[in-house]
């Protein structure tokens, strides 16, 4: 893994403002992943990581970046050369450097369209001023062919769009009015269904033929004398 001793090499600096260069890393490899966010984060740079081809060129294609770093044999043995060809369709045109632990040739990685290879493991400041080195050579060559890479303003446009994108407060009382109204028709229904409920009750208890009352059962003993009397 990449062990860092001494010091490390300092930030790019403009003036009194750190320029913060965004970085992708694409590897597999967690422990990878982690150790080289932690260790360029130190140095200042800004980090995004993805554990597959798959989803590095998804990021690619989501937000700009200034450099790639991509592992080579990830999904399948080639699936590096995916995200490089992403990262050299881009219009913000990032520096790439193929991440690798078994030997390629220098013919091999620049037919690829790698600008740099990086061999793990590496030592963490040689690592870290081959990446310094190989942005400020590719910002260099973007400048030769006329070409620029995208400022910081523009990483996120999608993101500066959905939250550029408000709801206009007539519409929000509209909307809000709707609501009220809707809940006071529902309180007026539930209303009137318990009023019909009622009346409803009240005519079927209206309606219930009542019964005659039983008659108490008279007392024995006025019944003997009411029988003598007779008899008398």
């Amino acid at each position: 893994m990449y062990v860092c001793s001494g010091r490390l090499p300092k930030p790019i600096v403009e003036g009194n403002n750190r320029m913060k260069r965004r970085i992708l890393l694409v590897d597999d490899e967690v422990a990878v992943l982690l150790t080289l966010k932690a260790v360029l984060e130190i140095s200042g740079f800004d980090v995004d990581t993805a554990a597959s081809a798959r989803e590095g060129v998804s990021k690619l294609h989501a937000r700009v970046y200034h450099m790639l770093i991509t592992d080579m044999r990830m999904e399948s043995d080639a699936a590096g050369v995916e995200v490089i060809k992403a990262a050299r369709a881009a219009s913000y045109h990032p520096a790439i450097a193929l991440l690798t632990a078994f030997p390629v040739s220098e013919e091999d990685w620049q037919r690829m369209g790698a600008d740099q290879l990086l061999v793990k493991p590496m030592h963490t400041r040689i690592l870290l001023q081959q990446i310094e080195d190989l942005i400020a050579a590719h910002e260099a060559k973007l400048a030769r062919l006329g070409l620029t890479a995208a400022p910081l303003a523009a990483m996120e446009p999608a993101k500066k769009a959905a939250a550029g994108k408000r709801v206009p407060k007539k519409a929000m009382k509209t909307a809000a009015k709707k609501a009220a109204s809707a809940g006071a028709i529902k309180t007026s229904t539930t209303s009137r269904v318990k009023t019909a409920a009622k009346k409803t009750a009240k005519k079927s208890a209206a309606k219930k033929p009542t019964k005659p009352a039983a008659k108490k059962p008279r007392d024995k003993k006025a019944l003997g004398k009411a029988a003598r009397r007779r008899s008398d």
